[in-house]
C-alpha cells in the first residue's frame, strides 16, 4: 500500500465557519488538494426516503477542518466531489465509511479513491471486529466523545453550534488517529493485508442500484429455481416501487414478507390479505395488482444465475462437524496470538467449506494462507494437533515419523495426573 509511510507533523488545527458558498468551498478544496490525506464524514437522513438526503459534509487534514452545508442555497459541490473522486494523490480516510461512499456514488456515479477505512484497519491490528467511532477515539486519544447530537435532525436549518462542533469533531479526531494507526501498520507490516478490503469498499458495484441483483440481499433457504425466480422478480419490482416513491424499500414490503411470497405465492390478489406483513388493502389496490402481475410473469431462475454452493449447509457429517469446530478453535487461538480480528481472516462458513473438502477458498490464498490457512489445511489433513503448553492451547506439528502415542503424550504433557494418587 503506497500510503503506508511516515509523513506527519503536529500542527494547530484551524476550524472554519460553516461553508455555505461555492467560492469558499472551492478555496478549501484547493488547499486540501495539496494534502497527502483528508478525513471525511457525512451527516444524512434516510429514515423516510429511499435515497439518503445529504445534510452535511465534514472534511479535514492535519491543519484545518470544516463543515460544508450541501443544502445551502446556490452551493455547487463540484469542487468537493472532484477532490473525492478525481484526485488520486490524496488519500480519503473514513471510519465505517460504507454509507458515506454510497452517498458520494449516488451524486457522481463514482466512488472516492484511494480510500482508507479506520474500522477495517483496526481489524488488522487488534481483535476488534467492528469498533465504533467513540471507542476508537477513546482507544487512541484517551477521551470520551460527546455523542449527544448524534440523533438530531440534520436536515433542519439553521444548524446549531453544538451540531456543527459535534460533526467537525468526527474528522478532527480522525485526523489525529490516522497517523498513529498508520505508524502501527507500518511497524507490524500489515498494511498490505488491507489492500483488498479497501478496494472492496471502493468498488462501485457495491453501491450500484441494480434491481436484478436486489434478491441477493434477501435470505432465502434452498435452491429451488422457481422460488428464486420469483424472489428475483419481486425484489426488482420492490426496488422500482421504492425508488419511484422515494421511500425505504421496507415501507413497500419487508424482506421476510417478500421471501414468504416467493416461497408460497398467492393464487389470486384476494389472497394477499392473508399474507403476514401486508395490509388488507392489498387485496384490491393497484400495488397489489402490480405485484400479482410480477408473480404471473416471473420465470424460473436460469442455471447461470443460480447462486454458487458454499460450505454453509454442506453435508459435513459428524466427523466433519468436529473438524469444523477444531478449525474454529484454531482460529480463536491464532487471532489471540497475533492480535487480529477473526472477521478479517475468515468466517465460519469458509471454515465449514474447508472441513467439507473445498479447497478453492480465500483462506488458502495470499497472506491469509501464510497467517492461518496453511495451519488450517494441515489440521484438516492431519499434520497438526492441539497441545496444552504452560496452561495454554497451542498447535503441534506432526512429523511423518511421529506416532499417535507421541502426539497424545505431547498434547497431555501439562495436564495433571488423574486417579486416586493425584487426589492425595
Amino acid at each position: 500500500m503506497a500510503v503506508l509511510r511516515p509523513l506527519y507533523k503536529k500542527s494547530t488545527m484551524k476550524i472554519h465557519d460553516l461553508i455555505t458558498t461555492t467560492t469558499a468551498l472551492d478555496a478549501l478544496c484547493s488547499r486540501l488538494a495539496k494534502s497527502e490525506f483528508i478525513t471525511v464524514d457525512t451527516e444524512f437522513m434516510r429514515e423516510n426516503t429511499y435515497w439518503p438526503e445529504l445534510c452535511l459534509v465534514q472534511i479535514a487534514n492535519d491543519q484545518e477542518a470544516a463543515a460544508i452545508d450541501p443544502m445551502a442555497e446556490g452551493i455547487d459541490l463540484k469542487p468537493l466531489l472532484d477532490l473525492m473522486c478525481d484526485n488520486e494523490d490524496v488519500l480519503k480516510v473514513f471510519h465505517a465509511g460504507g454509507q458515506d461512499v454510497e452517498i458520494i456514488y449516488n451524486l457522481t456515479g463514482k466512488t472516492p479513491h484511494p480510500i482508507f477505512d479506520t474500522q477495517i484497519a483496526m481489524m488488522a491490528i487488534s481483535q476488534s471486529e467492528q469498533i465504533g467511532y467513540a471507542n476508537l477515539v477513546e482507544s487512541w486519544l484517551g477521551f470520551t466523545v460527546d455523542k449527544g447530537a448524534r440523533f438530531t435532525d440534520w436536515s433542519r436549518r439553521p444548524l446549531t453550534d453544538r451540531q456543527i462542533e459535534y460533526a467537525i469533531g468526527d474528522v478532527t479526531h480522525l485526523s489525529a488517529i490516522f497517523p498513529k494507526m498508520l505508524k502501527k501498520l507500518i511497524k507490524t507490516g500489515r498494511g498490505m493485508w488491507l489492500n483488498a478490503e479497501m478496494d472492496k469498499l471502493a468498488d462501485p458495484e457495491n453501491y450500484r442500484n441494480d434491481g436484478d441483483k436486489a434478491w441477493m440481499r434477501i435470505r432465502q433457504a434452498g435452491r429451488n429455481p422457481q422460488v428464486l425466480g420469483r424472489l428475483k422478480a419481486i425484489a426488482a419490482w420492490r426496488e422500482s416501487e421504492a425508488q419511484h416513491k422515494n421511500i425505504p424499500r421496507g415501507r413497500i414490503m419487508r424482506d421476510e414478507t417478500l421471501a414468504d411470497i416467493a416461497s408460497h405465492p398467492p393464487k389470486k390478489q384476494g389472497d394477499l390479505a392473508k399474507v403476514r406483513g401486508l395490509s388488507n388493502s392489498w387485496k384490491d389496490n393497484d400495488i397489489g395488482k402490480r405485484l400479482m402481475k410480477v408473480l404471473d410473469d416471473a420465470q424460473p431462475m436460469s442455471k447461470d444465475e443460480m447462486p454458487e454452493k458454499t460450505g454453509r449447509g454442506a453435508p459435513l457429517g459428524k466427523e466433519g462437524v468436529l473438524v469444523a469446530d477444531l478449525l474454529k478453535l484454531l482460529l480463536k487461538i491464532r487471532c489471540r496470538e497475533i492480535d487480529i480480528a477473526s472477521r478479517l481472516l475468515t468466517r465460519s462458513d469458509e471454515l465449514e467449506a474447508l472441513a467439507a473438502g473445498i479447497r478453492k477458498l480465500p483462506i488458502l490464498e495470499g497472506w491469509r494462507y501464510e497467517v492461518f490457512g496453511k495451519d488450517a489445511l494441515e489440521l484438516v489433513e492431519g499434520r497438526t494437533a492441539f497441545a496444552v503448553k504452560d496452561g495454554r492451547l497451542a498447535m503441534t506439528h506432526i512429523d511423518e515419523d511421529n506416532d499417535v502415542t507421541a502426539i497424545l503424550e505431547a498434547a497431555t504433557h501439562d495436564l495433571p495426573e488423574a486417579g486416586p494418587q493425584a487426589a492425595e
